[in-house]
């Protein structure tokens, strides 16, 4: 706000001495209205003007390295003879004067003093239409900014009644001064005029336009359905993360995208945040690989996981407020049974193994462990199998477990522990379910047919071997 009242300030320099005027209507601060002629330019007093100079040229002073470095002492001192003179000067030259010292109040943060300043500025009669437009302006903004909200709205709209020309920055302000007071349909309306307005001028509206009118849909949700007010917000947040791309705007389009069902769109926005490095937070990793499991997309999701866990952040430890640097993903057991799923279902077996095998050995129950032995048996590692389904049966809680002693029994078939594995096929063949029962039962058979077999062929190889020993 500073900087704007110095340009300001320094645009009423380039004084046009034309004495041009224009009736405006003006309401006076006891709301009463009146018909007041001001001029749009005037002709300070020749011994004011030289000493206005010295202040322009003052607050214009800059360092060796071209910064600026304003003598706010000469400021100072020529303000200060001017305001103990003030009843000898002209009305226009005091309403000059009020402005410069209004902007050395904003120089100070006094934004009480300021007020006055201002306030005094459009008290004065021959204050030219463009110093007094200005000075409304700043008040409202000012009484804004102290939170006086009411009385800034009313200030910008006697403000919008005088001028000629309204901006899309003055619409933006009103839009905020209605978003405060809590007239969400105001704010929504003033806010779309001026990107509408901005759009139209060949400029690119301003990030926080864009984010209050999401929020003034958030606001009206209640009244106009939360499906409404998300569609509404949809397009909001593309045009945020295009122009304005940051982590907030990505997670706030992706959450609208899953409320709406749009698990895909959801998934590609969290993916483009991923590839912007914007996740920082161990739900937001999860997020999107469950996201891209459910898009069939296992080895992005696997990737994802491990990009995580290589991610370390600093946390403050509540307890002990000592800082410390952990991953973003926990390598926990519900967190690596999600890894090593990705894994498997990528095809990526070897990877998956030893993923789940931490999974299991955390595990209070015996399921990761199960899981791990069938992973074996399908890269025939049958004996780790026997031992990984024998250590998930020991911790128990095992589902299914007519199935768990099924894969057992095969397990120690392919190892031709034919008694071990008639033992499971039996367990198995108890199960209530006819499908399950049928099929223990033709292992067994199977299984007693597969152990005369090797019997035969050992019986056949010991007398081959006692005959040509012969």
């Amino acid at each position: 706000m500073t900087k704007g009242i110095s340009t300001y300030l320094f645009s009423v320099l380039a004084i046009c001495f034309v004495f041009s005027s224009l009736e405006v209507e003006a309401q006076s601060q006891t709301e009463t209205k009146k018909q007041i002629k001001y001029k749009k330019a005037r002709a300070l007093q020749t011994s004011t003007a030289k000493k206005m100079a010295k202040v322009y040229e003052a607050i214009e002073e800059v360092d060796e390295n071209g910064e600026p470095a304003p003598d706010m002492e000469t400021v100072l001192s020529v303000l200060t003879d001017l305001r103990n003179n003030k009843d000898s000067l002209k009305s226009y030259d005091r309403s000059v004067m009020w402005n410069a010292w209004a902007y050395v109040y904003m120089q100070d943060d006094n934004y009480p003093q300021a007020m006055v300043a201002y306030t005094n500025v459009m008290n004065e009669p021959e204050v030219t239409i463009g110093l007094r437009n200005g000075a409304l302006f700043s008040l409202a903004q000012l009484n804004l900014a102290q939170e006086n909200y009411q009385k800034g709205i009313n200030l910008i709209l006697q403000w919008m009644n005088e001028v000629e020309t309204i901006t899309a920055q003055a619409y933006s302000v009103l839009g905020q001064a209605y978003f405060a007071v809590g007239n969400f349909r105001k704010s929504l309306s003033s806010l779309e005029t001026a990107i509408s307005m901005a759009e139209e001028e060949g400029y690119k509206p301003r990030e926080n336009w864009y984010a209050l009118l999401a929020g003034c849909y958030s606001e009206l949700k209640d009244e106009i359905g939360e499906k409404e007010a998300l569609l509404k917000q949809v397009p909001i947040y593309e045009i945020l993360v295009n122009l304005y791309p940051k982590k907030l705007y990505f997670i706030q389009l992706g959450g609208a995208y899953g409320q709406l069902g749009r698990e895909r769109d959801y998934m590609i926005t969290l993916k483009t945040a991923y590839q912007k490095d914007f996740l920082d937070k161990e739900g937001e990793y999860l997020a999107l690989a469950q996201l891209l499991l459910l898009n069939k997309n296992p080895y992005w999701a696997a990737e994802v996981l491990v990009s995580g866990q290589n991610k370390m952040i600093t946390i403050v430890d509540e307890k002990t407020e000592e800082e410390k640097i952990v991953p973003v993903v926990k390598s926990n057991e519900k967190n690596l049974k999600v890894l090593a799923d990705s894994w498997r279902m990528a095809q990526e077996i070897d990877r998956a193994i030893p993923v789940l095998e931490r999974a299991a050995e955390m595990s209070k129950d015996g399921k990761s462990y199960v899981l791990l032995g069938n992973l074996y048996l399908s890269e025939d590692k049958v004996e780790k199998a026997v031992d990984a389904i024998k250590k998930g049966l020991k911790k128990g809680k095992v589902g299914n477990l007519s199935q768990v002693h099924l894969t057992l029994g095969q397990a120690y078939f392919e190892l031709q522990e034919f008694e071990e594995a008639k033992k499971n096929f039996r367990i198995a063949a108890r199960d209530k379910e006819k499908k399950v029962k049928t099929q223990a039962n033709n292992w067994i058979k199977y299984t007693e047919n597969e152990e005369i077999r090797v019997k035969n062929l050992a019986l056949r190889r010991d007398y081959i071997q006692m005959n040509s020993s012969s």
